[in-house]
């Protein structure tokens, strides 16, 4: 339980940190730090009941690309907890645009770059909160 919400606290300081460097067109989130707990939540929410049913059912074109698969799985998952941050109030988070201002090739390009980060920023975190 503890390491749980250890991980929750650095997803939510690696939200922080992406939403304040990446450019808006990438990521646009706008709320307080009670908001960014809540994404944090979502995202450990995504990550813990949807991510593995997804890459479960896709290993086998995951192993055909050599594991290349998994940055657009990262990327959908990313997707979904924006567009079930639009669902609480309170919570505004967009990516790339959507859910907002609909589907087009900046989300797809800030889906991958906030997924990018995001993945990146949690590894490094993870090596100072212990299990």
């Amino acid at each position: 339980m503890k390491g749980f919400v250890l991980s929750i606290v650095a997803t939510a300081i690696a939200f922080f940190v992406i939403a304040t460097f990446l450019p808006d067109k990438y990521i646009d989130f706008a709320g307080e730090t009670v908001a960014l707990v809540l994404a944090a939540l979502l995202v450990g929410l995504v990550n813990a009941v949807v991510k593995p049913v997804v890459k479960a059912l896709s290993f086998p074109i995951t192993m055909m690309t050599l594991g290349l698969f998994s940055f657009v799985i990262n990327a959908a998952m990313v997707l979904l907890v924006a567009l079930l941050a639009q669902s609480i109030d309170g919570l505004k988070l967009t990516i790339g645009g959507w859910p907002t201002d609909g589907f087009s090739i900046e989300t797809i390009v800030g889906a991958f770059v906030v997924s990018i980060a995001l993945s990146i920023l949690t590894s490094i975190l993870g090596h100072f909160v212990p299990d």
